[in-house]
C-alpha cells in the first residue's frame, strides 16, 4: 500500500501519537520524513504548503495539506471507514467528538499551563496553579466515573476518543497525576495500559513513565542576611533554633528522620576550590591572558570534578527567548540545595520560536545525577560528560559555554544564567 502522506512532527507530541496511532489501527502506511523543529518549519517549501509553520502537518499524496493534530487524525480515520475509529452511528460520532474535546480542553490544557507556570515559561501564579491543578482532577475523576463500567469510552471497541484521551492521559501521568491522586484512578490507569499495551500502538506509545510526587513550583531562595564578622560559635547556632521554633509553630510535633547525608560530602577532599572559581569567574576576563579560563585549566582537579554539558529535551516547545531564560532560572533556583557542589553557565541559543537550551556545568565528582537530582525537573534535560583537556570540540564548547559566545547548529548565544 502506498503511503497516504508525509507527517511532519515531534514523536514525543501526544497528537503524534494520536495520529500515528490512527492509522496503525486504520492499516495506513504513513511517511514520516526526517524533521528539525524550528528550523524546517521556517523554509519557504514549507510555509508554501503550510503557512502557519505549525506541526503536526500532513502533505496528503492526493495533494491534500492539513495541520492541527485532530483534523489530521479525524482525516485518516475517514479513509478507513470500517476500521470504527470515528463510531458507527449518529451518536457514536458524536460521542467520540465529545471525548476528544474533553481531552483537548479539560485536560490536556491544565497540565499545558501547570508546565508552563513550574518552569517559569510564564509567570507563577500558586492561585491559579492550584484552580488548574483543582480543575484537572476533576476532570480525571470525571473520567474514572465513566470507566468503572466500561473498557472503552464510547463502544467495546477502540475509537479516537480513546487514542486521544490516552495520549493526553501518558503525559499527564508522568508530570501531574501523581501516585496519590492515581491510587483513586485504578479504572483510568486500567484504561490507559490497555490502550498503550495494544500490539499495534505500544512501538508508538513508549514506555509510561509514572511521576510519584506532581512537579511542583520551587521559588528562588531568599538570600540570608551575612552574619557579622566576630559571631560566636553560639550565635552561629541560633537560626537553627529559630528554624525548629518554626516547625513546633507549624504543628509539626513528630520529630524529623535524620537527613542521609549527600554522597558528595563522602568524596576525597579536592584541591580545586569551587567557591575560589567562582570568584575567579565572576572577577576575571573569561577569555586571554590571566582570565578565568586560564586560572580553571591550572587549578582544575580531574579527580574530585567533573565537567558536563547539558541540553533541555524539549527545544521545539521553547517560544519566547526571555521565557527560555526564565526557564534557566526557575531550574537553577531548584538546584539551590547543590549550591555548595555546582557552578553553571546555561545559555539560550537562537531566537523565538528556534532557539535551544544548553550550556555547561563544572560539579563535585564524576557522576552528575548526585548534584543534580534536588530539582524535580533534573530529568528534563540531558547530561554529557565532556573531556575539556583531552577533546578539542569539548573544549571549544566548553569556553564557548563560560563566555557566552557559543554557537550550536548555527543558534548563537541571545542570553544567558550562571549557577554560582
Amino acid at each position: 500500500m502506498a503511503p497516504v502522506g508525509k507527517l511532519y512532527c515531534v514523536s514525543t507530541m501526544s497528537q503524534t501519537k494520536t495520529i500515528r496511532s490512527v492509522c496503525a489501527l486504520a492499516g495506513l502506511e504513513l511517511e514520516i520524513p526526517e524533521y528539525k523543529h524550528f528550523s524546517d518549519n521556517k523554509k519557504p517549501e514549507f510555509l508554501a504548503k503550510f503557512p502557519h509553520g505549525k506541526i503536526p502537518a500532513l502533505e496528503g499524496a492526493n495533494g491534500f495539506n492539513l495541520t492541527e493534530g485532530v483534523p489530521i487524525a479525524r482525516y485518516l480515520a475517514g479513509l478507513a471507514p470500517n476500521s470504527g475509529l470515528l463510531g458507527s452511528t449518529p451518536e457514536e460520532v458524536a460521542a467520540v467528538d465529545q471525548w476528544i474535546h474533553f481531552a483537548e480542553l479539560e485536560m490536556a490544557m491544565f497540565t499545558d499551563v501547570i508546565i508552563g507556570m513550574v518552569n517559569n515559561y510564564i509567570p507563577y501564579s500558586k492561585g491559579i496553579h492550584t484552580i488548574m491543578a483543582e480543575n484537572h482532577l476533576r476532570s480525571l475523576n470525571t473520567l474514572e466515573a465513566h470507566l468503572s463500567t466500561r473498557t472503552f469510552l464510547v463502544s467495546d471497541r477502540i475509537t479516537l476518543a480513546d487514542i486521544t484521551v490516552a495520549s493526553v492521559l501518558q503525559r499527564a501521568v508522568g508530570i501531574t497525576a501523581d501516585a496519590a491522586v492515581r491510587a483513586n484512578l485504578i479504572n483510568t490507569v486500567r484504561f490507559l495500559e490497555t490502550i498503550v499495551h495494544q500490539p499495534k500502538l505500544e512501538a508508538i506509545y513508549g514506555p509510561t513513565e509514572y511521576t510519584e510526587k506532581a512537579l511542583q513550583y520551587v521559588p528562588p531562595k531568599k538570600e540570608k542576611a551575612p552574619a557579622p564578622p566576630a559571631a560566636s560559635k553560639e550565635k552561629k547556632e541560633k537560626p537553627k533554633k529559630v528554624a525548629e521554633d518554626d516547625d513546633e509553630d507549624d504543628g509539626n510535633l513528630v520529630p524529623e528522620e535524620p537527613k542521609e547525608k549527600n554522597p558528595l560530602e563522602l568524596l576525597p577532599k579536592s584541591t580545586f576550590n569551587l567557591e575560589d572559581w567562582k570568584r575567579a569567574y565572576s572577577n576575571k576576563d573569561t577569555r586571554g591572558a590571566d582570565g578565568s579560563l586560564e586560572w580553571f585549566y591550572a587549578n582544575f582537579d580531574k579527580e574530585g570534578f567533573s565537567v558536563w554539558r547539558v541540553d533541555f529535551k524539549y527545544n521545539e516547545e521553547l517560544t519566547q527567548v526571555f521565557m527560555s531564560s526564565n526557564q534557566i532560572g526557575g531550574f537553577f533556583n531548584r538546584l539551590e540545595a547543590s549550591r555548595k557542589y555546582l557552578f553553571g553557565s546555561v545559555g539560550v541559543l537562537g531566537q523565538a520560536n528556534a532557539s535551544v537550551i544548553t550550556g555547561v556545568l563544572i560539579l563535585r565528582g564524576q557522576e552528575s545525577k548526585a548534584a543534580v537530582d534536588c530539582a524535580p525537573d533534573y530529568e528534563s534535560y540531558n547530561y554529557t560528560k565532556l573531556d575539556v583537556f583531552g577533546n578539542q570540540e569539548d573544549k571549544a564548547f566548553f569556553e564557548g559555554a563560560l563566555a557566552w559566545d557559543l554557537e550550536v547548529d548555527g543558534k548563537k548565544w541571545a542570553d544567558g544564567k550562571n549557577f554560582k
